[in-house]
């Protein structure tokens, strides 16, 4: 990491290592895997009844990424994440302590706007006014936060759940979150001010016309088709964090061992992020992006036999590493569509399309409690899976289509 953040000043080096672990916090969100089926025995939910609970944390985080943006344009990074930390060791205090539904339901709601605050789109936005050409690289480097928390939590919660409670598991993420993070959202995280150096990590950006505003990409084909794809993304994506530790334990494996699996699929996720964002400063973003969704859904298919021996193990590198990289290619792939002025707005906007991870946990939930079995779920994300993979064929650089369009009716 020191190499590649040689050509910052040191005073940047500390504000990307503040974006670093402030992305620890979106990692706290695995912790409800390996505590899901200890919660609803204990309250008598079913499965679905505990996905749908967890609906207000996708909602609120959907429906704050467009304000967390302007909050971060208006009052600064440092506001945002740590009001934001205060926020998740708050919500996950709390809920250790919830007594039934409502509360759950709720608590859920305050965790998803912190989660927003910790994730992608501020601390995105700082690291890239550190660098000006070839940002992969140091978005590879802070995204990894996440996966650092992902691998983390889950194998924590499990090893407190074998002797405690999951009261305590949750009281543990609480804590912990906010004395790691609160110090570097506070202190570390900044912009370059006027003049400070920032660096050159590769090719420089393809000047592709003037970058585009929020009102301006609405009106593109591709902003739609990159919402279509983060749709189709998160309705996967989230169902699998939720369900991937009860399936497994469903099939035979122990609450530990499923537990480690996710943790060692989410710690993948640390070199893919690194290695695709290395690659992205090499190929175009296009390429690398299309690429790293064939293998996303590659390992959808492969979810459907994971109980076949030899087949979790490429399952889980698979799906660590294509999960993880879309992080780093969807932000690079709304800069090379739309510039990078209006980065923050406009990747809030799309991100409203998170609130897919609702419907995907609710209906794999649904489906199993149903069919005592999460098979057809499964067959749904390969599918949708295969429909993005074709969508992100049709995006391009709509700064280009906006000046030839503007060209063009200038002689007409």
């Amino acid at each position: 990491m020191s190499g590649a953040l040689a050509g910052i000043p040191a005073r940047g080096r500390w504000a990307l290592v503040g974006c670093l672990v402030c992305q620890i916090g979106l990692g706290t969100a695995y912790v409800f895997s390996p505590i899901l089926k200890t919660i609803v025995a204990e309250f008598e939910w079913s499965r679905a009844a505990f996905s749908l609970g967890r609906a207000p944390l996708i909602l609120a985080m959907s429906l704050s990424f467009p304000v967390v943006g302007a909050l971060a344009d208006r009052y600064g990074p440092r506001f945002v994440l740590s009001g934001c930390t205060v926020l998740l060791g708050a919500s996950f205090g709390l809920m250790s302590r919830m007594d039934g539904y409502a509360e759950f339901l709720l608590l859920n709601a305050m965790l998803g706007f912190a989660l927003a605050g910790l994730g992608d789109i501020v601390v995105g936005a700082v690291a890239a006014q550190w660098v000006t050409a070839g940002r992969g690289l140091v978005l590879g480097i802070v995204y990894t936060g996440s996966n650092i928390g992902g691998t983390i939590v889950p194998l924590l919660a499990a090893r407190i759940l074998e002797s405690e409670s999951w009261r305590l598991a949750l009281m543990s993420v609480a804590v912990g979150a906010v004395v790691l993070i609160l110090p570097f959202a506070a202190f570390a995280v900044r912009g370059p001010a006027s003049g400070e150096r920032v660096l050159e990590t590769g090719p420089a950006d393809r000047d592709g016309g003037t970058d585009l505003d929020l009102g301006q990409a609405l009106r593109t084909r591709s902003f739609w088709l990159l919402a279509g794809v983060l749709f189709a993304f998160y309705f996967y994506y989230v169902a699998i964090i939720e369900h991937l530790v009860p399936h497994l334990t469903d099939i035979g494996y122990s609450n530990a061992r499923a537990a480690a699996s996710l943790s060692f699929s989410v710690a993948l996720g640390i070199g893919g992020k690194l290695a695709i964002g290395m690659l992205a400063d090499r190929i175009a973003t296009r390429t690398a992006t299309l690429l790293n969704f064939a293998l996303l859904t590659l390992a959808s298919f492969l979810l459907l036999a994971v109980g076949t021996p030899g087949v979790l193990p490429v399952f889980l590198v698979l799906q660590g590493f294509a999960t993880a990289a879309e992080n780093v290619l969807l932000p690079l792939m709304v800069a090379e569509c739309f510039g990078v002025r209006h980065l923050a707005r406009i990747y809030g906007a799309l991100m409203l399309a998170l609130f897919a991870g609702v419907l995907g946990q609710v209906f794999a939930g649904a489906v199993f409690d149903q069919r005592g079995s999460y098979e057809l779920a499964f067959v749904c994300f390969a599918v949708l899976n295969v429909g993005a993979l074709v969508a992100l064929a049709g995006a391009r650089d709509e700064r280009s289509a906006e000046v030839s369009g503007a060209m063009g009716a200038q002689w007409t």
